[in-house]
């Protein structure tokens, strides 16, 4: 499975859904502790969603990002100070960030073993690493995705190298020795609109985790694929009357500050 580094990210098809995806990085802002003087860098930016609320902070603000389509969009919100196009994994502070804040993005990229300890490291003293990555890879909405593709192209697509996500227990002792770190997870219920085009779960899944699945497969295949997944996913995702579909969906935060020790 490709990247998010490799996707040809559409920032019409995600934000679809943009208020449900803002809503935790709102929430991951408002658990931030008092900051130190420095920039704020958002690491995986994309097209800019969270950058008001981070403007807010006070701080010059960086926006980082692989995808020129998403960068695009973000410098139209005139909230980034400066914007840098790279492969967040190849990223490192020029400065030390008072905050590396990470929404939805570190989840695409691999070694967080390695990953997290240098972005910490990174980070001026009493600097924070604020970050929220999906956890859902287990649940149907991704599941089936995947259990699909494997069953109509074996070994095709190399799902090692998509999203994935430690257990929280490996985040906390990997992590704690190096700061003061609040570790929780917080489960959305959210209320998809109906959708004249497809089920609401596969039309907010295909934006995202199902996108570099699709991607590497041609349009004849992305049509069968797309349509097995539509026979099955009404039945782990009913719709009501109103066609809205209830969408439990996970996500696991992570906030570390930078003690004088780490």
């Amino acid at each position: 499975m490709s990247n998010r580094q490799g996707a040809q990210w559409n920032p019409g098809a995600y934000h679809k859904f943009k208020g449900l995806r803002l809503r935790p990085a709102i929430d991951l802002i408002h658990a931030l502790p008092a900051l130190p003087a420095g920039p704020i860098v958002d690491l995986g930016c994309g097209s800019g969603a969270a950058g008001p609320a981070l403007k807010n902070l006070g701080a010059p603000l960086i926006g980082v990002d692989s995808s020129a389509e998403m960068l695009t969009e973000a410098n139209t919100s005139g909230h980034y100070d400066s914007l840098t196009k790279i492969d967040i994994a190849d990223w490192s502070a020029q400065t030390p960030p008072a905050l590396i804040f990470s929404n939805a993005a570190l989840h695409w990229l691999p070694d967080h073993a390695d990953l997290l300890p240098r972005l910490v490291g990174s980070l001026a003293p009493g600097g924070t690493l604020a970050l929220q990555m999906p956890h859902q890879n287990n649940a149907p909405s991704h599941r089936i995705w995947k259990s699909l593709t494997e069953e109509f192209w074996p070994g095709r697509i190399d799902f090692d190298s998509g999203p994935r996500v430690l257990l929280p227990a490996t985040y906390y002792h990997m992590l704690a020795p190096l700061g003061e770190l609040s570790l929780w997870e917080t489960e959305y219920y959210q209320m998809l609109a109906p959708s004249d085009v497809g089920h609401p779960v596969r039309r907010f899944t295909e934006a995202t985790y199902a996108l570099p699945i699709l991607q590497n497969l041609n349009e004849d295949e992305q049509t069968r694929l797309i349509s097995a997944y539509e026979a099955v996913i009404g039945s782990a995702y009913p719709a009501a009357d109103d066609g809205t579909v209830l969408f439990p969906f996970r996500r696991l935060f992570m906030i570390l500050t930078r003690t004088d020790a780490a």
